[in-house]
């Protein structure tokens, strides 16, 4: 396992960097109108949140470029591959922004329509997913291309010409898979704290450097907001902080060819989506719902319990989801 102290100072870096980058940010969002929107479909007990300041993931990714960039500059990892994965999470961030606009100033609820979104998602991903297919590499740098690590075999796989579609779709899923639990106050950002300390020690033990320092910095960055995001929030961090979480989650697993042991430790985003896939497949089949409502984390909502437990469920879910991932690496 390598040194943990560098993803530690990004981690406790990003932390203070992002609580103090938050608590500037609100009364600027408040002054400039950048307010959240609450859907009239979603929980009746949700729209007392609309006027709440959105867009605080701006908050989040800074913190975590900032500290990353400083602390592999100082680590002596900073490369073209963290710059690649940094870059990448402010694409998806641009995206979720140009959504939040759309809803914050043009009072356009819907946002930009889910065709724009998948396209600039894909046309991103693509040119991220050919650049890992030459950049990233794995087993202290001798597997790289287009090897992927399989859990439980502990094998790297050639995916040969399938690697291209297949990162474009942990890409794609990721982004949007995050973005579907960001629903609750504290949810997406809590458990993607926890997801991100745990891929530190996922990249430590496979021997990395860069990639848990920016998952480091990501933790922190989520970490630091959490002071505000927490129930009763005071902040949202909007598309433009969920796309850029579940991008950044996944470009640097990519580079560490960690994409199935993300997806484990990252279960509760994959449920998330589930949930929603599932509901709208039989709705349209039967006309009727499986789930009162999707994601599933409105689902427990309204069969009674309150936010904050169904909150701290979804925390304890993930720790769960963690230590499962930590098995499966060391079988």
């Amino acid at each position: 396992m390598q040194n943990l102290i560098f993803p530690i100072i990004a981690t406790i870096a990003a932390w203070v960097l992002g609580a103090l980058f938050t608590k500037m940010l609100i009364p600027f969002l408040e002054k400039k109108q950048f307010r959240q929107f609450v859907r009239e479909e979603g929980p009746q007990s949700h729209l007392s949140k609309t006027g709440t300041p959105s867009m605080g993931g701006l908050a989040i990714i800074n913190a975590a470029a900032i500290s990353a960039i400083v602390v592999t500059a100082v680590e002596g990892s900073l490369d073209i591959r963290v710059v690649g994965v940094i870059v990448l999470m402010y694409l998806f961030s641009l995206i979720g922004f140009i959504d939040d606009y759309e809803k914050a100033i043009k009072k356009n609820n819907a946002g930009i329509s889910p065709k724009q979104k998948i396209v600039m998602q894909f046309g991103f991903s693509l040119a991220f997913a050919v650049f890992a297919a030459f950049y990233s590499y794995a087993a202290f740098g001798m597997i790289g291309g287009t090897e992927v690590w399989i859990p439980f075999i502990d094998k790297y796989i050639d995916f040969g010409i399938l690697y291209i579609p297949f990162e474009v779709f942990v890409l794609v899923a990721f982004s949007n898979s995050v973005n579907l639990t960001d629903g609750l106050d504290g949810l997406a950002s809590g458990v993607t704290a926890l997801v991100s300390i745990f891929m530190i020690i996922a990249g430590t033990t496979f021997c990395y450097t860069g990639e848990p320092v920016i998952f480091g910095a990501v933790a922190g960055g989520c970490l630091g907001f959490l002071i505000f995001n927490k129930n009763p929030a005071k902040i949202f961090m909007g598309d433009t902080g969920s796309m850029a979480l579940g991008g950044v989650l996944a470009a640097g697993a990519i580079m560490m060819k960690l994409e199935f042991l993300l997806a484990i430790a990252g279960l509760v985003y994959v449920i998330e989506a589930l949930s929603v896939i599932i509901q709208v497949t039989y709705f349209k089949k039967t006309k009727k719902r499986i789930f009162k409502m999707a994601p599933i984390h409105h689902h427990f909502e309204l069969c009674g319990m309150g936010e904050r437990k169904v909150v701290a469920m979804f925390w304890a879910a993930t720790l769960v989801f963690c230590l499962l991932a930590i098995l499966v690496m060391n079988i």
